[in-house]
């Protein structure tokens, strides 16, 4: 049968215009469909413009904080509606060079909403087009709080959180994962008053214990209260904000604020994409796919990669799974992706970046662990940057030497870690980490240092 296209990719968020990319640069006739902009949720509404917001926030402590260690003797000032104008404008640039990528690469590009039909069909509007492949690749929403359901001012989501019109003087934030906290540090830095409500006993729950503890206690010294191993009661929404019921360790009591941010997770964008009568295997809101054989559905020539397959929810894990899903589609080379090396960033002052097991994961998997760690206090680059919080703490395999994991704290962790992934993926061990040569004065050679520590060779600690 001929159809329209050799691939159709519905959503263009970065597994959707990464997947319509490599399938033109791979000479196939590709099209693309994206109801919003270019770039989905990540580039117009998350990773860029947080970023934006969050490197305007590390200015203000920079100055407000270490300036008069810098010899300023000013006083600053900040205009609110600059800093979300120039977060948006970032975004927009960006938008503009993905367009220009289609351009470029001769993918086909339509806006409007696809819904897949039957088996090799989309419908786009009042249009039927077929495909010999197509990946949905349409992402997730953010996950409402019962009893507080988003209304756009009151309830937000972090979506209105880097739009809102003027700055609140209180924020009240349900979660401490990477979002949560990255918008509490943004705020707080600014001068908003912020609450952080979370439901397990300790923020980033996912990171090294040590590294959350860390944190903790920094944003804490910054003026963040933190309330772990709390549950949200009754919402009551006023004039003047939000009334929230909250169940801690310490007991019942009610928080005020303006604003409450609720980032408690994500739900599958699956609803408007798939035609019932397909009998896609839908799993807690997501597409369920064969990871391991090209992401296919249980439906012929349909595929579905990014977000909306699952957790890990992140923009460089839908990458590389749509390059894996349309290299292996097209022949070009079956690949798969390593779930065992992933990055996670979390872009606060301190930032985390991590790799691989905790200390406590190794231990659960067997392994007899060896730990190397260096504090940035030590690092000549970080006083000289008085930037000194945190340090770099790696997990070997005592017996092989073999890097199980590595967890950063600091304020260039998210630069960092990319080295260490490098790392594990290529099985170094702890020697030639610490035999790789970095260079003087950097923060990077906090990594060889606390290599050497694990060994007890580091000469500078």
């Amino acid at each position: 049968m001929a159809y329209d296209y050799d691939l159709i990719v519905i959503g263009g968020g970065p597994a959707g215009y990464a997947a319509a990319i490599r399938a033109s640069q791979l000479g196939k006739k590709t099209l693309c469909v994206e109801k919003d902009k270019l770039g989905g949720i990540c580039l117009n509404w998350g990773c860029i413009p947080t970023k934006a917001l969050l490197t305007n926030a590390h200015l203000v402590e920079m100055i407000n904080g270490h300036g008069k260690a810098f010899g300023f003797e000013g006083t600053s000032k900040w205009n609110f509606g600059q800093i979300i104008a120039r977060s948006r404008s970032v975004a927009g640039n960006l938008n503009k060079g993905i367009e220009g990528l289609f351009r470029k690469y001769k993918v086909n590009h339509l806006s409007g909403v696809a819904k897949v039909i039957a088996p090799h069909k989309v419908q786009i509007a009042d249009k039927t087009v077929t495909a010999g492949a197509i990946i949905v690749a349409t992402g997730v929403r953010p996950r409402p709080l019962p009893g507080g359901e988003y209304d756009g001012k009151q309830i937000i989501s972090y979506k209105e959180a880097m739009s809102l019109p003027t700055q609140p003087k209180s924020l009240l934030v349900i979660g401490a994962g990477p979002i949560g906290l990255e918008f509490g540090y943004f705020y707080n830095a600014i001068g908003t008053k912020v609450t952080v409500v979370e439901m397990q006993d300790r923020i980033v729950p996912g990171e090294d214990e040590e590294i959350s503890a860390a944190l903790a206690a920094s944003l804490t010294k910054r003026g963040i209260s933190i309330l772990t191993s709390s549950k949200t009661g009754k919402v009551e929404k006023g004039r003047s904000g939000v009334k929230v019921e909250v169940e801690s360790p310490k007991g019942k009591q009610v928080i005020e604020a303006e604003a409450m941010l609720v980032a408690i997770g994500v739900v599958g964008n699956v609803e408007e994409v798939l035609d019932a009568k397909l009998g896609v295997t839908i799993e807690k809101n997501h597409i369920k796919v064969d990871r391991e054989k090209g992401f296919k559905t249980n439906v012929e020539g349909l595929y579905a990669v990014g977000d909306i397959i699952g957790p890990p929810w992140l923009a460089h894990v839908a990458h590389h799974e749509a390059i894996a899903c349309v290299e292996t589609l097209f022949g070009k080379h079956p690949r798969t992706v390593d779930y065992s090396i992933i990055p996670g960033c979390t872009y606060t002052v301190p930032g985390i970046g991590s790799v691989g097991l905790t200390e406590k994961q190794a231990k659960e998997k067997g392994h007899s662990v060896r730990i190397g760690k260096f504090p940035f206090i030590a690092s000549g680059r970080a006083q000289a940057a008085d930037e000194t919080e945190g340090f770099v703490k790696l997990v070997f395999d005592a017996k092989h030497g073999e890097l199980l994991g590595a967890h950063i704290i600091g304020a260039e962790a998210t630069e960092m870690i990319s080295e260490l992934v490098m790392a594990k993926k290529l099985e170094a061990t702890e020697e030639e980490i610490m035999h790789a040569m970095h260079p003087h004065p950097t923060f990077s050679e906090a990594i060889m240092e606390a290599a050497g520590q694990a060994l007890g060779e580091s000469v500078h600690i």
